[in-house]
């Protein structure tokens, strides 16, 4: 990043962390955290330890970091190197972020940068200008991607509260600051978890390594099967709302799946958890019982965008109420090939152009990498 792009940012950032430390707390057990940040062209800072949110707020203050984390873990000694933290337990945090869904728009809101020439076009394998293939994927998501997103956490969190009995109280939802959406679950029984056992609980969330034994198949003798009915909780029943629904068409579709054979049965199983019902998550952060998290209320550099709780997704709007940069006009030139929407106001496509717009549209462009100063 030029160096007065990177200064135009940090100047946004610290009148932001300025004008709204009310929405910038330290989480619950604050002396048990471990904190980080990073600053713009700069690496990142760990093992800090901060007990007040007057003790976080000097610290954005006397850095202005381009990121803010905070560790799920709860430790003895979180400001000491890894090896002599004495790890107590963890939150159990999912990570559901667009780019996992493999949905078909995506295609449509996704281009390339060159990173020979700095040429932006749409999808290809090289630069269009350069042939060069040193190139960067940009997305910018759609309201079908933020719907879609929205789906997909609501579907987890039905089954951390049916299936693992994890009560709605001790969830809390939160957008990234970018391109999805964590799920956090504090004070419940899985915080003890190690990684090997988050590495279970991920699989039947995901609905990964499932066995046709485990959904009625009997391979020795398959017309005593006995396939999942629809009423039957948990993942049974999903699976035969899936392969066997509606009610009307069941008896017929157990005979193909029997006629079909084990092999073709446990092919469509890894299909659906692939494709439909298998919850999208990201199984790395999960499984990390040492990651530290964007902290709430803090900026996504890779955005402009504040991380934010959401109490009520289904009506949350990121692109509106987590841009919360104030509307000074700049000018900038941009490079953009794809319309986008912040504030319910539109930008794009441009071309290479010298426009004036306000901050936050030019901070959440050069955050993407799309845009400088002019």
């Amino acid at each position: 990043m030029l160096e007065r792009d990177s200064k135009f940012l940090e100047e946004a950032f610290k009148q932001y962390y300025f004008d709204n430390f009310e929405l910038i707390h330290v989480p619950d057990r604050t002396p048990e955290r471990e904190f980080g940040y990073k600053k713009f062209n700069s690496g990142m800072t760990r093992h800090i330890s901060l007990k007040t949110n007057k003790d976080l707020h000097l610290m954005l203050m006397a850095n202005i970091p381009s990121d803010v984390f905070c560790s799920n873990a709860y430790y003895t000694f979180p400001n000491m190197p890894m090896a002599e933290k004495d790890w107590k337990e963890a939150d159990l945090i999912f990570d559901i972020d667009a780019k996992d869904l493999n949905l078909t728009c995506r295609k449509e809101h996704t281009f390339i940068k060159c990173l020979t020439c700095g040429e932006t076009s749409l999808m290809q394998n090289a630069c269009s200008k350069c042939k060069s293939n040193k190139i960067e994927h940009i997305s910018i998501p759609c309201q079908n991607c933020v719907s879609r997103l929205k789906k997909e956490v609501l579907d987890l969190k039905n089954i951390l509260t049916s299936d693992l009995q994890i009560k709605n109280e001790s969830i809390t939802i939160y957008f990234s600051g970018n391109e999805g959406f964590h799920l956090y679950v504090k004070s419940s029984q899985y915080n003890n978890l190690g990684s090997r056992e988050r590495s279970d609980l991920i699989d039947y969330i995901m609905f990964r390594r499932t066995i046709p034994e485990a959904f009625g198949f009997k391979k020795n003798n398959p017309s005593r099967s006995l396939f999942p009915e629809f009423d039957e909780p948990g993942w049974r029943g999903r699976v035969a709302d899936e392969l066997f629904g509606p009610k009307s068409r069941r008896s017929k579709a157990i005979t193909k799946v029997i006629s079909d054979g084990y092999s073709a049965y446990r092919q469509k199983l890894e299909e659906i958890s692939k494709n439909s019902i298998g919850i999208k998550i990201d199984p790395n952060v999960t499984m990390d019982i040492h990651r530290i998290f964007r902290l709430a209320g803090s900026l996504n550099s890779k955005s402009g965008l504040a991380k934010l709780i959401c109490t009520n997704i289904e009506e949350f709007n990121p692109y509106t109420d987590a841009c919360l940069i104030d509307d000074e006009p700049v000018e900038i030139s941009a490079n953009c090939p794809i319309e986008f929407m912040l504030k319910n106001k539109k930008f794009g496509p441009y071309l290479k152009q010298k426009i004036t717009v306000p901050k936050y549209a030019a901070v959440y462009m050069i955050c993407k990498n799309i845009a400088n100063l002019a």
